[in-house]
């Protein structure tokens, strides 16, 4: 089923068919667009697919179509696009892909070394502002979608611009306390849109993998296991680690966190009358932000937050799906990315309900699997809204994936993009 969706999804004439017909069936149409050089959705994150799918099943022609896919994005940056560094839609997840398709080799170093020449500059800039925010900064400076974290991501396997160490420099003092607010908080002028400073009309603390704190903890966790350290790392990972624990919500299956938590007039967290129901996605809910802890007991070699993210993901997987269901199979914020966090678990601290959970959520994809759409799997925006999209993200592409992790023994190191592993 695998093999299918990834011919599917690999397909440029299906890949190009398909992207008006999903304008037309979103609730959110300007969302839906194809980059060439982009990781979430667009011809970077199908050549890192294609990687990973000649590694599992080798001797396919998988590594040429992929190199035909990075050809792509190569014409789109000499072009002048994509010139912003983040990883899902920027040079650093474009030369994520570059890097995979490389095996490590000799291959593509030409191209690698002209997209680090220009992420170089770019990666300084993003440093420098992120620590000049003293008082907040949007998340988009940090998280791993478009931030600090994300980039991070990609100079961790290879630093060749060298600009890692000021990037987590940047990253620690997220950890440091102004003006009695933490400096990862969000104020309301810096929120994304109107309906958000409705509801945090003094500002948040984002608690989501995908665009909070737990994206710069996982980082600054990973760069530590890697030998990457700057002065007042483990501190930081310790202090961030615990402001996590500290905005934990308490729910009749356990722990949970919001998707953010509110800061008062006075600038401190509020939780009163938040709820420990969450969502269990990757991009936001407890899974995710589970994962966050476990990467930082590992790197600070932490029984206490080990435990600590064990109980909360076990918790999280002894929930009745009736309470929180995941409607869409695709990653970001459904069955898959759940599943990949399930398995990273299962690898590193296995348990019955690990095992068991794993099992059911295979068997919840392949239930979803659906062929007489164009890519096998569809992403859904709600029960009745299905969207036909391919990439990696949010489409077929990041299921293709999920399953082959699932089904080999082939370890699926793409997932330092989401920062899992």
């Amino acid at each position: 089923m695998a093999r299918d969706v990834a011919v599917r999804t690999a397909d440029r004439e299906r890949l190009t068919r398909s992207l008006p017909l999903a304008r037309s069936q979103s609730r959110y149409p300007e969302s839906v667009h194809w980059n060439p050089c982009g990781l979430a959705g667009g011809d970077a994150g199908i050549a890192l697919m294609c990687s990973y799918v000649d590694r599992c099943l080798p001797g396919e022609g998988w590594d040429a179509l992929g190199h035909d896919f990075l050809a792509q994005g190569v014409s789109a940056l000499e072009s002048g696009r994509s010139t912003c560094p983040g990883l899902f839609a920027g040079l650093s997840g474009f030369a994520f892909a570059l890097e995979a398709l490389s095996r490590h080799g000799d291959r593509y170093q030409n191209a690698l070394a002209a997209v680090d020449e220009l992420l170089a500059p770019q990666v300084s800039e993003l440093a420098t502002r992120l620590d000049a925010a003293e008082h907040g900064s949007p998340v988009s400076t940090f998280d791993v979608v478009s931030g600090a974290s994300g980039v991070a991501a990609y100079l961790l396997r290879r630093d060749s611009p060298g600009v890692l160490p000021d990037l987590l420099t940047a990253l620690v003092r997220l950890a440091e306390p102004s003006l009695g607010v933490p400096r990862w908080a969000t104020p309301p002028e810096l929120l994304p849109s109107d309906s958000q400073r409705r509801v945090y009309p003094t500002g948040q603390l984002n608690c989501g993998l995908a665009h909070g704190i737990p994206g710069p903890l996982a980082t600054l966790s990973l760069a530590l296991r890697s030998g990457q350290e700057v002065p007042g790392q483990r501190e930081a990972v310790d202090t961030l680690a615990q402001s996590l624990l500290s905005l934990r919500v308490e729910g009749p299956w356990g722990v949970g966190w919001p998707d953010a938590a509110p800061l008062t007039a006075a600038g401190r967290p509020g939780l009163a009358g938040a709820s420990g129901v969450t969502r269990d996605a990757w991009c936001y809910g407890t899974p995710g932000v589970a994962r966050s802890l476990w990467l930082a007991g590992e790197a600070l070699a932490d029984d206490d937050l080990r435990h600590a993210a064990t109980e909360a993901m076990t918790g999280t997987l002894r929930r009745s799906a009736a309470l929180h269901p995941l409607i869409s199979p695709t990653y970001c914020h459904g069955v898959a990315g759940l599943l990949q966090i399930v398995l990273r678990f299962t690898h590193d601290a296995p348990s019955e309900t690990l095992v068991a959970a794993s099992t059911v959520l295979v068997d919840e994809l392949l239930t979803a699997y659906e062929p007489q759409r164009p890519f096998g799997y569809a992403s859904r925006e709600a029960a009745d809204v299905a969207v036909d999209r391919a990439g990696l993200l949010d489409g077929a592409a990041g299921v293709a994936m999920t399953l082959l992790a699932a089904a080999t023994r082939t370890e699926p190191d793409w997932d330092r993009i989401f920062l899992l592993s």
